[in-house]
């Protein structure tokens, strides 16, 4: 029998930086029965959850939801816009930016890395000068799309789009801008059509609090048009059908339905809080988490404050000391799940989720967590972490969330 859910006392504490924990609401909606997906009460839900995703992109133009993790949508978004052995122009910012590039390999297509040598490469967002430069260089435009991730879940790095598509616009390019926003999504501040961002990939078990197994492409009127002309093979992620099903309400094969319940309930829930201060709620608890971390005189893996993730925080390790021992204790002594490094990071440090169901007290808790088990595994700290967090939430104000009957 499977002892998934046979904690002695308590919750799982689940701060990785996603999957993240699904609140009991979404609990919920997944249990209402499953009805029929060419039923008129389901075209009304499809409706429905098919727009509440624009507002969450920031666009008004359509987003495709498919019954996939977030490499589905990938590819999808490589697969229906480009053709075998296009030239894609990527950054290197952490392991998803590597996956991301290795799964256009396996497409058929050419990608470029650009990017920092070494592990220092995965300290920093995106150097939009660097994409200048080389589209510039592409005189006769083989490259046809440059794909960047707006939120590194390796690193905990959030790049800037926005310098992104100015860096195209200022080469001159006609490349497609493709954006990875899977854990930024609903957690960081993202806009599609301001930013001019042609094809969006996101997923569904990061800030919209979902289990995995909804993937989303936000679409620009560019990417639709190019998708005419592309030849790579696409059947299942193919977007036309898609999208004129989708005029409806429904979809052209079968659909997750109790996971879009969940999804129509997590829109309820971002607008009940506003996503602009769901936005300020992850930044305050990233700077607390921050703070507890330079406390104890430790490292943030991301070495530049200007591009700091308000999703995770990561942690590295002195040298010599082994981070996946050190999650490995506070799993067996407190209950506790820390992200793991990744990559080329891998047993050098631990990332602290902060993201989708989590306020103060989830992040007080976890440091506790962390400060202990650093402690018993013989990590020399230079102060606490927790208290030096508990002085930034006791200082800067949440929005009313609230009121006493």
């Amino acid at each position: 029998m499977l002892t998934l859910d046979r904690h002695p006392s308590g919750r799982h504490y689940l701060q990785i930086p996603g999957p993240s924990p699904v609140p009991d609401r979404l609990l919920r909606a997944m249990s209402y029965p499953t009805i029929d997906h060419r039923g008129p009460e389901f075209g009304a839900l499809g409706l429905k959850v098919l727009e509440g995703m624009r507002w969450v992109f920031k666009t008004r133009h359509p987003v495709v939801i498919y019954p996939a993790s977030g490499t589905g949508a990938w590819e999808a978004a490589l697969c229906n816009v480009l053709s075998p052995g296009d030239a894609v122009l990527m950054y290197e910012t952490g392991q998803f930016a590597a996956l991301w590039k290795k799964l256009a390999e396996g497409l058929g297509l050419k990608p470029e890395f650009l990017g920092l040598p070494g592990a220092e490469g995965w300290r920093h967002g995106v150097d939009a000068a660097r994409i200048e430069a080389r589209l510039r260089q592409d005189a006769q435009h083989a490259i046809k799309a440059v794909c960047v991730v707006h939120n590194e879940t390796s690193t905990g790095v959030t790049s800037d789009i926005a310098a992104v598509r100015r860096a195209i616009d200022a080469a001159g390019h006609p490349a497609l801008l493709m954006v990875d926003t899977i854990s930024g999504l609903a957690a960081a501040d993202y806009r599609h059509d301001e930013w001019g961002v042609d094809v969006a990939i996101s997923g569904s078990q990061k800030g919209l609090m979902l289990p995995p197994g909804l993937s989303f492409n936000a679409l620009s009127p560019k990417a639709i048009e190019a998708s005419g002309q592309a030849r790579l093979p696409r059947s299942f992620w193919g977007w036309h059908e898609m999208l004129e099903m989708n005029k409806t309400g429904y979809f052209p094969y079968t659909p997750n339905t109790n996971l879009l319940y969940a999804l129509h309930e997590s829109l309820e829930m971002l607008r009940e809080e506003g996503l602009e201060n769901v936005f300020a709620r992850h930044h305050r608890l990233a700077r607390a988490c921050r703070e507890a971390v330079q406390a104890w005189g430790l490292q943030i893996q991301c070495a530049d404050p200007a591009v700091y993730s308000p999703v995770l925080t990561g942690v590295m390790m002195p040298e010599g000391v082994d981070a996946d021992a050190v999650r490995k204790l506070i799993y067996e002594r407190f209950n506790m799940s820390l992200g793991a490094g990744l990559g080329k990071v891998k047993g050098r440090m631990f990332r602290i989720g902060h993201l989708g169901d989590c306020n103060e007290l989830t992040l007080m808790a976890a440091l506790a967590g962390c400060e202990m088990g650093l402690q018993l595994a013989g990590v020399e700290l230079a102060g606490s972490g927790v208290a030096a967090a508990m002085q930034v939430l006791r200082h800067e104000q949440a929005a009313p969330s609230l009121k006493a009957a």
